[in-house]
C-alpha cells in the first residue's frame, strides 16, 4: 500500500478553507468515494494559515491515477499542489473511537468535528 499527501498554500489562491468546503460537500466527497484503489481519502485543512490538503490510502501505485479522473482542486485553486509526498505504508494501527464510521465526519460534512 502507498500514502500520498498533497497540500496548498492558499496564499496566492481566490479560494480559502471555508470556499473548499462546499466542494467537498457538493463533489469531491461523493466522486472520490467510487475510486478504485483507493481505500480512504482525508481532507485536512488550517484556516488560520489557509493550508489545504489530503493524505491518501492506496492499494497500490497502479491506482495513484485516480484523482487525475475525478479532481477539481487545481482547477479551482488555481495552481497545483505547493507540496506532493509519495511514500510506501511501513504499519498500520486503529485505535478505539468515539466515531463508529469515518464517512460523513468533519466540518465540511457537519460542522463540527
Amino acid at each position: 500500500m502507498y500514502v500520498s499527501i498533497v497540500a496548498w498554500d492558499l496564499s496566492r489562491s481566490a479560494q480559502t478553507v471555508d470556499s473548499l468546503r462546499e466542494y467537498l460537500r457538493d463533489y469531491a466527497v461523493d466522486a472520490y468515494s467510487v475510486l478504485d484503489g483507493m481505500r480512504l481519502k482525508l481532507w485536512f485543512a488550517n484556516p488560520d494559515r489557509q493550508v489545504w490538503g489530503a493524505i491518501y490510502l492506496w492499494d497500490s501505485a497502479a491506482h495513484m491515477d485516480g484523482p487525475a479522473r475525478v479532481s477539481r482542486a487545481v482547477e479551482l485553486i488555481g495552481y497545483p499542489p505547493t507540496s506532493v509526498g509519495v511514500f510506501e505504508l511501513e504499519a498500520v494501527a486503529e485505535g478505539r473511537s468515539a466515531y463508529e464510521a469515518l464517512a460523513g465526519l468533519g466540518r465540511a460534512m457537519s460542522g463540527n468535528i
